[in-house]
């Protein structure tokens, strides 16, 4: 799971900073602000790729989701764009979750440790 969500979250890097260079043209917002907020969203994004696998971690991942839709509302193309990116976050975590259940399955016949547990 953890390589799927962080993979999204190294996705969601690259368009928040791809999202300040568009919301620079907006004459209302300084570029200080566009870049501190920018700036911040993306080393949470990055920050976030260690907590995966931390109690609270996916939870956290969701609220970030939700602050990327909301980002809509300055930057419109990013309603879509965070629909989009939630939606491949909770592909991430399901199918993570699926591929790390195989996984243990996979280890538990073979009589062996699962990979992670190492």
């Amino acid at each position: 799971m953890r390589m799927l969500c962080a993979s999204t979250l190294i996705g969601e890097f690259f368009v928040i900073g791809f999202a300040g260079l568009v919301a620079m043209k907006d004459p209302s917002l300084t570029m200080g602000t566009v870049w501190t907020v920018s700036g911040i969203a993306m080393a949470l994004s990055v920050l976030l790729c260690g907590l995966i696998t931390r109690p609270g971690g996916v939870a956290l991942g969701w609220a970030f989701q939700i602050v990327l839709i909301a980002s809509g509302f300055v930057v419109p193309s990013m309603f879509f764009l965070g629909v989009a990116f939630a939606a491949l976050w909770w592909a991430s975590v399901h199918y993570g979750r699926k591929i790390d259940e195989a996984k243990a399955r996979f280890a538990a016949q073979q009589g062996s440790p699962p990979a992670d547990a190492v």
